[in-house]
């Protein structure tokens, strides 16, 4: 892995802050769930956060996201408003879709977020398409396609690899290894488990990243970006992170041990690692950080509690934003 840089004063406060509103959103939408405020499937995102926010710091405006089902930390990363995605997950007319999608299906295409995608891997082949369009338009845009460690055995990954590379289209492939598809382990589903050579076969350059380290994710994002760009084709990096909850609110993830999970939250977590640095470096002070946090948290309640109180969709909405 290459060397990771120091971030400056301004940018620690900022993925700490970024990082630290997707993990009090996360633990919110858990409530609501467990209060049976939110229906369906809900995989939570908490543990990977310093992906999409170090990726998010290496892309420009008009640049676009989209990824599978694990997306709440995507969305907040792109710009979109805690109340809204909280409305959709509640199933509320105030939701992005109108609460038609929820947890697994909504998007901001003011914000360049185009989806979260219930089928697995699906989101590959439609990122590819989006980067066929910046391609076809010459508009300069790049497009950041996020997967899993599962959805990387899907054969339309690597028909979106080949077509990606044949065309030399701008997207950056971002495989989000959390070690365990579903309940899999990576070395149990996974002949190759080095990621980043997935698209060797193609010719397409591949990077692993300690997807923990938002430094490193940054600086791996920033390299990435630029050479899909400058008109050199995709780009694979292969974030290793991991998930501290189960699968979904469903899954009570008693195919890894305790021990495991809390290791990786005691050694690697990405939000200890920066709040760590600021206190070290004299950067920030414990009140001024509980103040961040608390700001946070009463933001999050604030969504929660429009939620909880936005009305659901009229019947009618049934029948409108229908492909015939």
């Amino acid at each position: 892995m290459a060397a990771v840089p120091e971030f400056t004063k301004a940018e620690e406060l900022e993925a700490y802050r970024r990082m630290l509103e997707i993990r009090r959103f996360e633990e919110k939408a858990g409530q609501l769930y467990g209060m049976g405020l939110i229906g369906g499937f809900c995989h939570l995102y908490i543990g990977q956060e310093a992906v999409v926010v170090g990726m998010q710091a290496a892309l420009k405006q008009g640049d676009q996201v989209i990824t599978g089902y694990r997306d709440h930390g995507h969305m907040l990363a792109c710009g979109m408003d805690p109340k809204g995605v909280m409305a959709e997950l509640t199933g509320r007319r105030g939701g992005y879709s109108k609460g038609k999608g929820g947890s697994m299906h909504m998007f901001s295409t003011e914000k360049g977020f185009f989806g979260g995608h219930g089928i697995v891997g699906a989101q590959v082949s439609l990122g590819t398409g989006l980067a066929f369009a910046n391609h076809y338009r010459d508009n300069g845009s790049v497009t950041l396609a996020y997967f899993g460690d599962g959805a990387a055995n899907q054969g339309q990954v690597y028909e979106s690899f080949n077509m990606a590379e044949l065309w030399k289209l701008p997207v950056v492939y971002i495989i989000e290894n959390n070690k365990y598809a579903m309940g899999t382990a990576v070395n149990r589903a996974s002949a190759q488990t080095d990621f980043s050579k997935r698209g060797s076969s193609f010719n397409i350059p591949g990077e692993q990243v300690d997807g923990m380290d938002v430094r490193a994710v940054k600086a791996a994002g920033e390299r990435a970006v630029e050479f899909a760009r400058s008109g050199k084709g995709p780009y694979i990096l292969e974030m290793l992170t991991y998930r501290y909850r189960g699968h979904s609110m469903s899954d009570p993830a008693k195919y890894r041990s305790k021990e495991e999970v809390q290791k990786m939250r005691t050694e690697h977590d990405p939000i200890e690692q920066v709040r760590n640095r600021l206190l070290e470096k004299k950067w920030a002070t414990e009140e001024e950080l509980k103040a961040i946090d608390a700001e946070l948290r009463d933001q999050m309640n604030a969504a929660a509690d429009f939620a909880s109180a936005d009305p659901e969709p009229d019947p009618s909405e049934l029948y409108t934003d229908i492909l015939r």
